[in-house]
This record gives structure tokens, C-alpha cells and sequence, in this order.
């Protein structure tokens, strides 16, 4: 991939000049072992340096990162007997959303997931990973499926929000968006939400509604792009750093307001620098949340999901009510 963020050219001109000095070494047999390692040791601090100290719009950038796994990667990766199945049975079939029927170590599984695209051609053709309403209500109709057939739901999420078009709201968009998480709050399965890259808003939460949500280390979720919030806030997109700082959009800061259950580690650098690493780190996840989840009947099932989106915001409630406690005390 040689697409490069910023923050990264260091460490990648460090690198291609330890790849210059081995092909030097290799065309004349000169001894540049010493010269070699040196270099290595000097990107491998640096890299370490950058990573361990990412600031939200560092890591929002990664999120976007056109190198990393999409859904069909996790789908090759971890599914066997995968079936794509198309169409909301309305005339219409959403690219933008991947759906089917596959098996993770044996067990029948239906998958839904925003897909993107690696060019402008092939993100053309999957809308950038902004589905419409037919999208989601091919997801809905999968869903459906499943649930009827006693399947578990993975989804992958990883768009930066639902198309905003006015055929789609023509179209009933969110109409749309509000019955997928009405109607994935009454599932009697397993339903697992991974978010592995951006995690946008509405687009989002109409496949994010889950008994466990997943979340990728270097992956961002959040109510709005920092760049829309920056925009709405300050009239300056520029301002994108700012509000990403504001808006708790990284993994770390959702696990610890429990809007994640969970943050999956990725290789050092990022998603893209490993594509399988990831997608196997994931893969372990999602295993152990599935093994778990499967002991419990249906009405369990639907009162653990219930009671975990209960609980969001009680953390908030809590600091507020004990601030205005400590007000009343000191006046």
C-alpha cells in the first residue's frame, strides 16, 4: 500500500533506507550488517514513540487508512462455505453492505458489514461505505433470517455514516436505520458488533446493536465525523483535530465509557501494516464472546443486550450527581 499518513513518512523513509543499504549489500557484497541494524533498532524506537502516543485525529486518520481490512477481508479470513446473498426484496441491492451466510469453526453464522472500496473505482461502486436504506433493509432481511434459523449475527462496522443524499431520505433513510435497531434489540441469537475501522453515527448503530461490541485498537467511534463537527461548531472543517479531541471518538475512550465491551489489539503501526494479524486477532475475539454467548437461551440473550445498552451513561450520571454534591457542600 503506498498510501502514507503524515505521521508515518519518519518511519517509512527509515525503513527504505535500510532496504537501500540490503540491496547495496546484496549487488556488491559489502558488509553492511552493522550500518543495517543500526537503522532498524533507530524506525523500530521511533515507531514506538509515534504509536504509543497517537492523539484522537492521529488515530481517526488510521481508521480511514485505505489499507486496512474491510469486511471481506474478515470474511475470507475467518469464514468457510461464505454465501453472499443480495437484494431487500424491494427491487433495490445496496453495495455498500455486505451480507451472507458462512460458518466460523463449523458454526452457521450470517454476517453483515459496510464494505468501502481501495480505489475510486471500486469506492465509487461501494458508495465509500455509505449505505442507503435498500442497504439496510437487505441487512434487516438477513437478520431476519437468521434469527428465524437460530444463526448468530457478526457484523463488522466501518463507514463514516449512512448516505445523506435526498434520495435517500426519499427513500425513507431513517425509517430505515430506526427499525434495524428496533428490530436487533428482539433477536433470541448471539449478535456481536465489531467496529473495524470508522464507527459513523446512525450508519453505524443501525448494525450496532449487539450483546458484545468489539472495537478495533485503532478504530473510532462517534456520533458525527470530527471534520462534520468541526464544521457545525467552529464553521472550519480544519478544525477536524480539535473536535476529534472533544468527541472521545477512540477505542480506549469508549471502552471506558462502555460503549465497547472491548478493544482488539492490532500490529504495531496499524491495521495496515499486517491485514492478517488483525483479521486473526479479531477472529480470537469473536470466538471467545461467541463460546460465551451461546450458553444462553433466548430470553437471556435479549435481556443481556437489553441490559447493556441500559447501562450506557449511568458513568456520566454518576460524576455529574456527585460534582453537584460536592457544590451543595462547599456552599
Amino acid at each position: 500500500m503506498d498510501f502514507v499518513l503524515e505521521f508515518e513518512r519518519p518511519i517509512i523513509e527509515l525503513q527504505k533506507r535500510v532496504e537501500a543499504l540490503r540491496e547495496i549489500e546484496r549487488s556488491t557484497g559489502t558488509d553492511l550488517s552493522a550500518s543495517i541494524e543500526q537503522l532498524r533498532r533507530q524506525a523500530m524506537r521511533l515507531e514506538e514513540q509515534i504509536f504509543e502516543a497517537l492523539s484522537p485525529w492521529q488515530r481517526a486518520l488510521l481508521s480511514r487508512h485505505p489499507g486496512r481490512p474491510y469486511t471481506q477481508d474478515y470474511i475470507d479470513g475467518l469464514l468457510t462455505d461464505w454465501v453472499e446473498l443480495h437484494g431487500d426484496r424491494a427491487g433495490h441491492d445496496d453495495q455498500s453492505i455486505l451480507c451472507g451466510m458462512g460458518r466460523l469453526d463449523g458454526v452457521p453464522v450470517a454476517v453483515i458489514g459496510h464494505q468501502k472500496g481501495r480505489n475510486t473505482r471500486e469506492n465509487l461502486h461501494r458508495n465509500f461505505g455509505m449505505p442507503r436504506p435498500e442497504g439496510y433493509r437487505k441487512a434487516l432481511r438477513i437478520m431476519d433470517l437468521a434469527a428465524r434459523f437460530g444463526r448468530p449475527i457478526l457484523t463488522f462496522i466501518d463507514t463514516p455514516g449512512a448516505f445523506p443524499g435526498i434520495e435517500a431520505e426519499e427513500r425513507g433513510q431513517a425509517e430505515a436505520i430506526a427499525r434495524n435497531i428496533m428490530e436487533m434489540s428482539t433477536y433470541g441469537v448471539p449478535v456481536i458488533c465489531s467496529v473495524i475501522g470508522e464507527g459513523g453515527s446512525g450508519g453505524a448503530l443501525a448494525i450496532g446493536v449487539g450483546n458484545r461490541v468489539l472495537m478495533n485498537e485503532n478504530a473510532i467511534y462517534s456520533v458525527i465525523s470530527p471534520e462534520g463537527c468541526a464544521a457545525i461548531l467552529w464553521r472550519d472543517r480544519a478544525e477536524g483535530p480539535r473536535a476529534a479531541e472533544a468527541l472521545r471518538i477512540t477505542a480506549s475512550d469508549c471502552q471506558r465509557l462502555g460503549v465497547v465491551d472491548e478493544v482488539v489489539p492490532e500490529p504495531r503501526g496499524g491495521a495496515h501494516r499486517d491485514k492478517d494479524a488483525t483479521v486473526r486477532s479479531l477472529g480470537v475475539a469473536l470466538r471467545r464472546h461467541l463460546g460465551e454467548l451461546r450458553d444462553l437461551s433466548a430470553d437471556e440473550l435479549r435481556l443481556d443486550r437489553y441490559e447493556r445498552f441500559r447501562k450506557l451513561g449511568a458513568f456520566v450520571e454518576e460524576i455529574v450527581a456527585a460534582e453537584a454534591g460536592g457544590i451543595e457542600e462547599s456552599a
